[in-house]
Parts: structure tokens; sequence; C-alpha cells
């Protein structure tokens, strides 16, 4: 027998050989006493594989783990799948109608499940069980190419007519499906290659639906903790229900819409939805008549300028004078600012504001006197006062945007009943399909790809790279206040993602193959070819995604 070429492999700079033809998994169980975690997938010069793949060349590899963004996502994907395979083996796949993986919500994945069943703990105990008996058996999770035609045909017989009018609007000629004991379905990225990857999770009864509880990318090892937020989750709820009402819950229903001609429509009624919304909450401030604080705060490319810019256009429609004031104007001076762990400025962090200075005018303002409010000079990294002086009569309001506005230690001098507090967020609930959900980070990253570019001359690389840094800092000064505030608006649109789609692939295309960014960019590639792209000439001028892509008529 012919004995088998060796192939040069490069693992943390030092080089190995194999055999060609040696899979991915037995090379990664050589290199696996190194990591506390599972080697999921491994980045061959900077693109992911799949560990029953093999070896065909010389190479540099990366073990990627859950504790590595691909990784953790790979795991929630392989789990999703896992879990279906158990649910429709437990009730019988006839009397399953829907199983639709809705959004994330706090270390878990909110799923909803239709069909000839109770859905209740006990039912959801038995197919906890069996997926923990899936997981002992090592069941292979297969991958294979067919043609679009014979998927979409696929799925029509299985019932999962979302995925197969998913696949009817791919220009390819062949998909890759997946198969778990039998079990076939359609996902959007990476598997583990069997079952005994997945071994941590649960499931629990939740409201009308259960969730999946999963591990953090944080601690791989164990379920993260199931905190939700009953406000953020209300939210998402109601929006998935106008997502329904205009006919666009998923991408195979938003580019049947867009193909058929009614994309203006669409984007007519829900900026409608979306303004009456904001009328609602000018309306609720205006009933409040203690209020002079509006005070608004969100996670990066929420579109926190503009929507203040709109709510204070219903303020002055329901008879109040809004002024606006950016807590950026209150930040120490450069040089006081405090440092992170890492030796560098952390000017997100609360230290970065002068927060007595800010009640000390707050309060004064509050009580009738005038105040000059001052403006900081980040060119210089100071505090000026340029004579800007502001007095509060009757029917005035401070409409305050800021990072910190929701934390209760940056207001602690104002009366709760002065405050009216406002949580802003893009809390997408379109999805790919009914197994394949679209996370709200990546709707924001989207938007700030493209207005890095516009506004500030970032590449798409330079955005992608601080893009883990402005979680970090959201996960410390946003989200932990969030069911503080007294509303909380979804300022996600059904269409954004189809409107920047012609704006994001060329930024994208542009960052190199060669760097640590190319991964990700290939991942929002693959996901943009989903959409039918839509054109922004029906996009009102008061929009909110004006802040992005340009053209509005606020200055933002």
């Amino acid at each position: 027998m012919e004995e088998k070429r060796m192939l040069n492999v490069t693992v943390d700079g030092i080089t190995y050989s194999y055999p060609h033809g040696t899979s991915y998994r037995t090379i990664a169980a050589d290199f696996q006493e190194r990591f506390p975690n599972d080697i999921l997938l491994v980045n061959r010069d900077g693109k992911l594989c799949e560990l029953h793949k093999v070896l065909d060349r010389d190479c540099t590899l990366r073990m990627i783990t859950a504790q590595d963004k691909p990784g953790i996502q790979t795991y929630e994907r392989s789990a999703v799948f896992l879990m279906l395979k158990a649910f429709y083996g437990t009730v019988g796949q006839d009397n399953v109608e829907q199983i639709t993986v809705e959004y994330s919500l706090s270390s878990a994945l909110f799923i909803l499940a239709k069909g000839g069943f109770t859905l209740d703990q006990p039912l959801l105990d038995r197919v906890e069980a069996r997926m923990r008996e899936l997981s002992a058996q090592a069941l292979p999770i297969e991958k294979r190419s067919i043609s679009t035609d014979d998927a979409v045909e696929l799925f029509q017989r299985a019932k999962l007519i979302h995925k197969a009018n998913l696949l009817s609007f791919r220009i390819n000629s062949h998909v890759n499906v997946y198969s778990l004991d039998g079990f076939v379905d359609y996902f959007y990225g990476y598997m583990v290659p069997d079952t005994s990857y997945l071994k941590c999770f649960g499931l629990e009864l939740f409201e009308n639906g259960f969730v999946l509880r999963l591990p953090t990318q944080k601690d791989p090892g164990r379920l993260g903790e199931f905190r939700p937020s009953v406000k953020v989750f209300r939210e998402l709820y109601e929006s998935n229900l106008r997502s329904e009402a205009l006919h666009a819950g998923n991408v195979a229903e938003l580019n049947t819409t867009i193909s058929q001609g009614g994309a203006t429509s669409l984007i007519l009624a829900h900026e409608a939805m979306m303004e009456k919304k904001i009328g609602d909450i000018a309306a609720e401030i205006a009933s409040r008549k203690q209020v002079r604080f509006v005070m608004i705060a969100g996670p990066s490319s929420s579109g926190k300028t503009t929507f203040s810019h709109r709510l204070s256009t219903q303020l002055r429609a329901c008879g109040l004078r809004p002024h606006a004031i950016a807590t950026d104007n209150y930040f120490v001076n450069r040089d006081k600012t405090p440092l992170d762990e890492d030796g560098n400025p952390d000017f997100e962090g609360l230290g970065a504001m002068d927060v007595e200075q800010f009640n000390t005018d707050m309060m004064r303002l509050l009580n009738g006197e005038t105040v000059e409010i001052p403006s900081f000079n980040f060119k210089k990294g100071q505090r000026e006062y340029n004579g800007n002086f502001l007095t509060l009569g009757e029917g005035d309001v401070l409409v305050i945007e800021g990072i910190h506005c929701l934390n209760d230690q940056f207001t602690h001098s104002l009366p709760k009943e002065s405050k009216y507090r406002i949580y802003i967020s893009c809390l997408t609930t379109l999805n790919i399909d009914d197994h394949n959900r679209i996370p709200t980070t990546d709707a924001r990253l989207l938007r700030r790809i493209e207005r890095d570019a516009r506004t500030r001359g970032y590449s798409a690389q330079a955005t992608i790279k601080m893009w883990p840094s402005v979680r970090r800092g959201e996960e410390n000064n946003i989200f932990p206040f969030q069911d503080s505030a007294d509303v909380i608006f979804n300022s996600a649109l059904i269409y954004e993602t189809a409107l920047l789609k012609p704006y994001i692939q060329p930024l994208l295309f542009g960052v190199p193959r060669d760097s640590e960014e190319y991964i990700e960019a290939k991942r929002l590639l693959k996901f943009l070819n989903y959409f039918l792209p839509i054109p922004a000439d029906d996009v009102p001028k008061t929009s909110l995604m004006r802040e992005f892509i340009g053209g509005g008529c606020y200055q933002v």
C-alpha cells in the first residue's frame, strides 16, 4: 500500500508532521490537554474548518473552543439541533406544528413550540433527558451538500415551510444540510462533529414558551445564570407581534415582500409604528407633571441621538419645551480619567464622569436657578464654559442622553419623580428562519460599521476589532440597569439589514484575508447573502436609519 504523503502543520509556532487525509479532529486531540474546554473547530490559515474535515495541505492551525466567539456560536447552534432532534423524537414528528427559536435571553434562547402536545415542565424534562441520552451516544452530526431544489423539496415534505421558502431565494445551486440520526435540518454556520461535545444545557418553562439554557463564552463549562429582564422580554415579544402583523417574521417573508414590490409599504408601515410608540412615550412624559429630566441610555448603535430628536419633536407636540443635554459634556478632564485593568483610560466607567458637578447643575436647574452648561473640548480633553446658560421654566424638560443615564449613582441627587428613564436598544426579532436566529448584536455591529466608515473614516476591520471592548463596556455600564427604565424602546427596523446590505458588503470585502477580523467579516458576508437589498429612496429623512446611512434631517 502506498504510504501517505506527510504534511506540515504549525501550531503555536511549532511545526508537526501528519499524513495527508488526517482529520482535524485527530489533530485537535493531540492538543486538547492544553485547553480547559473542548476544541470545537480549527482556524486553518484564517478559515474556520469543522473537525470532520481532513488535512490536504501544509497549514497553520489555531484551535477554537467555546471561549472563542466562533466556538460558542457553534456550540449554541449544535445544541439547538440536538434539542430539535430530541423534541421531535419525544412528542412525535406529526404532533409538531412549529418550533421557533426566537431570541437570546440571559444566557438562554427563548423558544416557542406549537402542536398536539401540552408544553409543561414534565415534557421539557423528558426532552432534556432524551438530549442527554443522545449526547451520551456520541452520534455523528453529518454534513452533506445537496441541490437547492432538492433541499426545498425536502423541507416542504418535512413541513418546514420557512426553510423551503428561505432557500427558494438562494442563488447557489447547492446548499449544505446537517443530519443527526436521520433528522435533517439547515443551519447558518458550523457544527460540532458529534453529540458528545454537547454536555452543558438545560430546558425550563418560561412565559408562553421555554428556554434552552446554555453556557457562556466566559465559562463554557457550566450553565450561564438565567436572570432575564422581564421588561426587555416584553418588548421583544411585542416587537415579534408587530413583525408578524407586517408579514415579515423571518427573512423569507421579508424577501417575498421585497420581490413583490412591497418594500415601500413595509418601510412606511414600520416607521409609522415607531413614530406612534415615540408619541405614546411623549404623552406619558407630559402626563407626569413633575418630570423635568428625560434620561435616555442604551448600547452602541441603538440610535439614541435620532431617537432623542424625534422624542423632542413629540414632546413639543404635547406642549412641552425640550432642551437637549449630552452627558459627554460632564467628562472629567482627560488627565483625571481613571485607568482600566490594562492601564488604558476608562472613558466608559462612571469614574470618567464628574458626577457631583452634574448633580449640582441639575439640582440648581430644578430649583429654578440659571446654570451655565459646560461643553467638553475633546481635542484638548478639557471641559469648557462658553456662555451656554439655561433656566428651566414651566413646561421645560431636559432630554439627557448618555451611557450612565439609568444608573441612580449618576443622578443620585435628583428626586425620583423628576426623572423619566428610557432604555433604547436594537432588539431585532427578525430571524433567518425558525431555527436560525439573528443576534441583536449583529444588527448593531452592521449599523456601527456603516456609520464609522461614513462619519469617521474607519475601516470595517477597525470597527470589528474594537467591537469586543465596546460590548464589555455595555455589559458593565448599561445592561445591569435596563430594568430600572420606565419604558423600553426597541429601535430595530424590520427592513434595516436589507437596507444596509449594499452599504456594508463593499466594506466587509475590504477586510484583509490575513487579519484576525477576516473570519467575522466573512460570517457577516454570508449572513447578508440571505437578504434581498432595498434602496434608501423611500426611507424617511426622520428615520432612525438615517443616523447610520446619512441623508437625515437631524444633526447627528
